[in-house]
């Protein structure tokens, strides 16, 4: 992931010095919400098997059977990317700390 949040990074910061300053908050806070739904898509993809899924979500504090749950679904990454329990395992918290900007801050 780290890789993919460097250019990602990369990409914000001049994104945020030509529009840091709008007026519509909600717009960049609403992009940023889409942002890491986006990014718990792809982590989600990247841990592909069911017992790594399982295994991810237990480590971030995700209850058993919500992460069997979880874990067995058959929804679409898309889908589940939206869903309470990678929202819980994944908050923004977690990508702040992985080096991402926020866009919130920005927006006063």
């Amino acid at each position: 992931m780290g890789d993919v949040i460097g250019e990602l990074t990369r990409y914000m910061r001049g994104w945020l010095g030509y529009f840091g300053f709008c007026e519509t908050q909600i717009v960049l806070r609403d992009l940023e919400s889409w942002l890491h739904r986006r990014l718990r898509a792809l982590l989600w993809k990247r841990w592909k098997l069911g017992t790594v899924r399982f295994r991810e979500l237990r480590q971030r504090g995700v209850s058993h059977d919500l992460a069997a749950q979880s874990a067995g679904s058959s929804h679409s990454v898309w889908r589940l990317s939206r869903s309470p329990v990678l929202n819980f395992a994944l908050p923004g918290k977690f990508w702040k700390s992985l080096g991402l900007p926020s866009l919130a801050i920005n927006a006063s």
